[in-house]
């Protein structure tokens, strides 16, 4: 028992200062592009690191299947303390450009293990409070990282964003230690090809959400090299991304789910706090909102565990996506006038809906594949989230930016967030029926 708790201390360590890192560069970015210089290279700052950890996390996935948890984890977090050392010593922009993306390899590779561990040490009816304990985690990480920001940019320096790293990282690595692997790999050669068209393919989609110009151009070039991607692979005695693994209908249509649900209304977060500071409210109460989410999703998340072996996922499936449509309604709604507790009870719904749908699918990716599969099926779900979200995101920015005034752009993005609502809940049922049996396969 002690020695998961040292693992659990390990994995939450790792998580905390990972998903710290995306945020907390927000509110010090402008004092450090001010010292450094190279204005025009801003936005890469955010984009060099969300880019390549989102491209490595699927395929950390699945060289974890292949080699083991700890060898991986570990790796992930000795590139993501180097990184963060260069991060703090980049004395010019395109430095820090550059450096930022060996971090975001470090944070790719941290970022799916947490569930994946988790899956290998925990029973499902334990997995909904690890789940949850995970989710307060990227909640304290939304709340900490812009107090540290301040502190550390006035009292010490903006560099110490990321020397704070180094101590957790050798913490996290000292904690891992004791950790005995339960998990078998299945030895087999790595796809390297496979791998670069993978990355090639996904990068190029991932850069339309940061450039301004050719966008059309890098998405067909993303959506070709993708094709060569599933090509090779269907071919390949060893793929990265085993083609198998979608002739899982449960498995492929929760894929399915979880994009469709990001792509509709995920990006709401980015556009409700917008709203209450339009009707005055202050950045911090517009903030404070976004905590119903985390409050409903934790409401959800540690029962859920006992719920899909009572009722298997399909039905919890669906009861999410009737909650994500009903905060579709309620926010399509939203007006001028529409004050604080409104927005915050409607985030506690959408928070119930993403918090029963990211647990129950997180742990039928685990329960409905082979053991050497739980890996890249465990990172792929975060995956699908976080591509439908940089989607979503882009849409809904496009309503926004293209509407005439404030409040009718905030009308039109969330007819769309309710109009694909309604298409993931569609998505929903096409996910086969699972006995809670079946859930506590292993």
């Amino acid at each position: 028992m002690n020695a998961r708790i040292s693992i659990m201390a390990s994995i939450v360590l790792a998580m905390l200062v990972s998903s710290m890192d995306t945020t907390i560069i927000n509110t010090t970015m402008p004092i450090i592009s001010k010292e450094l210089g190279g204005f025009e290279l801003y936005a890469w700052s955010f984009a060099s690191y969300m880019i390549v950890s989102t491209v490595v996390s699927p395929i950390a996935g699945r060289i974890s299947d292949i080699f083991g948890r700890k060898k991986v984890f570990g790796l992930g977090l000795i590139l993501f303390l180097i990184g963060s050392f260069l991060c703090g010593y980049s004395n010019t922009m395109l430095q820090l450009v550059i450096f930022r993306a060996v971090q975001g390899v470090g944070a790719g590779i941290l970022m799916p293990f947490p569930a994946i561990i988790a899956g290998d040490l925990f029973s499902v009816s334990q997995r909904g409070k690890i789940q949850a304990l995970f989710s307060a985690m990227w909640g304290l990480s939304a709340i900490l990282a812009p107090l540290l920001g301040s502190v550390f940019v006035e009292v010490l320096s903006w560099r110490w964003i990321f020397y704070i790293n180094i101590p957790i990282c050798i913490i996290s690595l000292l904690l891992l230690m004791p950790y005995k692997e339960v998990y078998e790999p299945k030895k087999s050669a790595i796809d390297y090809l496979g791998t670069v068209l993978f990355a090639i393919g996904v990068s190029l989609i991932l850069l339309t959400t940061v450039v301004s110009s050719q966008q059309v151009l890098y998405a067909v070039l993303g959506i070709i090299f993708l094709l060569l991607f599933f090509v090779y692979e269907r071919r390949h005695p060893a793929p990265i991304m085993p083609m198998r693994l979608f002739h899982n209908r449960a498995v492929a249509w929760m894929l399915a789910n979880s994009f469709l649900s990001c792509v509709a209304l995920f990006g709401t977060s980015s556009y409700v706090p917008l709203f209450l500071q339009q009707e005055g409210y202050s950045t911090f109460v517009s903030g404070v909102s976004l905590l119903g989410s985390s409050i409903g999703w934790m409401s959800v998340a540690v029962p859920a565990g006992k719920w899909i072996l009572r009722y298997g996922y399909r039905p919890l499936i669906i009861l999410a996506n009737v909650l994500l449509v009903l905060s579709g309604i309620i926010l399509f709604f939203l007006d001028e006038g529409k004050g604080f507790w409104y927005v915050f009870v409607v985030m506690i719904v959408q928070g119930m809906a993403f918090g029963l749908l990211t647990t129950v699918t997180t742990i039928g990716s685990q329960q409905l594949v082979d053991p050497h599969l739980k890996g890249i099926s465990t990172s792929l779900q975060m995956f699908a989230r976080n591509i439908g979200t940089a989607i979503g995101v882009i849409i809904m920015g496009v309503f926004f930016t293209k509407a005439a005034d404030f409040f009718v752009g905030i009308h039109s993005l969330f007819l769309y967030g309710l109009i694909a609502s309604l298409v993931a809940f569609a998505s929903s049922f096409f996910i086969r029926e699972t006995t809670g049996a079946e859930a506590d396969q292993t």
